[in-house]
């Protein structure tokens, strides 16, 4: 999700780095707009340092698509934050003066917008302020109310900026629908493993982990507890979720079993090689005739031995595998669904140029023992959240399927 978040002139302007913080840990991507005054208390360049994006400043910068930017961020943010916010920006926003980014962003934007003031106690209390607040209260505005306590004036009273957590969670609240996932334990894998057959080179698949790792983000965004078991990849993973990094489909099969039964939904995004290198050589194998015989021998079936494993009385996560094919994909992968005895089967077909392995995108079918679901050629975020929307309506309708199956 990304947030705008909204930097006015006050003290308070420091903890707004910690809320940038705050909400990037929590899966979030941040975009900084200071107004000129916050530039006083607190440097844009720290804002970019944290958010790895250009801190807006100006309405007026330079550049052929800088009278307009305002309605690009409008139109792709999630959530508009302000905070600090000041009485001066509440009575703009309140009265639709739009003379600076920021409150030319706010009468733009149609997401919600959370605003967290800041402010001298007797400001806070006087009367056009709090019609001000109730105005925006009346249109939708959200509010995180400030704290009490010593203020940068030396009164003592409420103004103060609620801290960074307090504001983190509202903002939450807002990005967050109500989600069976919110609480729960989710393991995903995701990425290729790399199957050694000697010291320099490897066996291994075209998988980027784009997918995976966009389960992980949405996950989160939903407010699971994720664990991501991942192969080798470049990608970072929200700093929320617990990461165990492994190479080879053997090293996957015990970190998943390990974990698995402490898991209440288990994802199997991962490309996991189906063989690897029987005897894999100690030293590099030297270059010698025209032809190199490898003998493979079957890898751990992971969501084979979870299904099994569940049959058998074991722990009882929700099972979803992913069936990547390149020909009769729908009969291979409800062929899967019966046989890992899995209640949710995400059939790929990667022989697409633009789904499937190393691209932006994908198109998958959603296999279930009631019925098949299309989720159409979009981002693969848009195809996570599909995912695990089917995921929460079967966690509501019923207890996982594999042991009747």
């Amino acid at each position: 999700m990304l947030v705008a978040l909204g930097v006015t002139g006050g003290i308070g302007a420091y903890k707004a780095v910690e809320v940038a913080r705050g909400l990037q840990k929590a899966g979030h991507d941040v975009v900084a707009i200071m107004t000129h005054s916050a530039t006083r208390f607190v440097g844009p360049t720290t804002f970019e340092a944290i958010t790895r994006r250009r801190v807006i400043t100006d309405q007026f910068e330079a550049g052929a698509n800088s009278d307009i930017e305002h309605i690009a961020i409008a139109s792709s943010i999630d959530l508009l934050l302000i905070a600090p916010a000041t009485a001066n920006i509440l009575a703009k926003m309140a009265h639709g003066i739009a003379d600076d980014f920021l409150s030319t962003l706010y009468t733009a934007t149609r997401a919600p917008v959370l605003v967290a003031p800041a402010m001298n106690s007797q400001m806070f209390a006087h009367e056009p302020v709090r019609q001000n607040m109730e105005t925006l209260a009346a249109r939708g505005v959200h509010f995180v109310d400030p704290g009490d306590g010593y203020l940068a004036c030396g009164w003592i009273g409420k103004g103060r900026l609620a801290e960074p957590d307090q504001i983190v969670s509202a903002a939450q609240d807002l990005l967050l629908p109500t989600s069976v996932l919110r609480g729960l334990r989710v393991l995903i894998t995701a990425g290729p493993t790399y199957e050694d057959f000697d010291p320099v080179r490897y066996i291994g698949n075209r998988s980027s982990g784009r997918m995976g790792y966009a389960l992980v983000a949405e996950a989160v965004r939903r407010g699971a507890r994720v664990t991501l078991v991942s192969g080798p990849t470049s990608l970072d993973a929200p700093a929320s979720a617990e990461i165990v990094r492994v190479r080879s489909a053997r090293e996957m099969h015990a970190a998943v079993l390990e974990r698995a039964g402490h898991a209440d939904v288990v994802i199997m995004a991962a490309a996991v090689a189906d063989y690897a290198p029987e005897h894999p050589a100690d030293q590099k194998v030297a270059k010698s005739g025209d032809t190199l015989t490898l003998v493979l021998k079957r890898t751990p079936d992971i969501l084979a031995d979870l299904g099994t494993r569940r049959l058998a009385g074991g722990p009882q996560p929700l099972l979803v595998g992913f069936a990547a094919e390149t020909a009769d994909v729908i009969a291979r992968a409800s062929d899967k669904l019966r046989k890992k005895h899995a209640d949710l089967i995400v059939a790929n077909d990667v022989s697409r140029h633009d789904a499937g392995f190393d691209v932006d995108t994908n198109a998958v079918t959603l296999i279930t023992a009631e019925g098949q679901q299309a989720v159409p050629l979009q981002s693969k975020a848009g195809v996570a959240a599909a995912i695990l929307t089917r995921v929460e309506q079967l966690r509501t309708v019923s207890r996982p399927a594999g042991a009747a199956q």
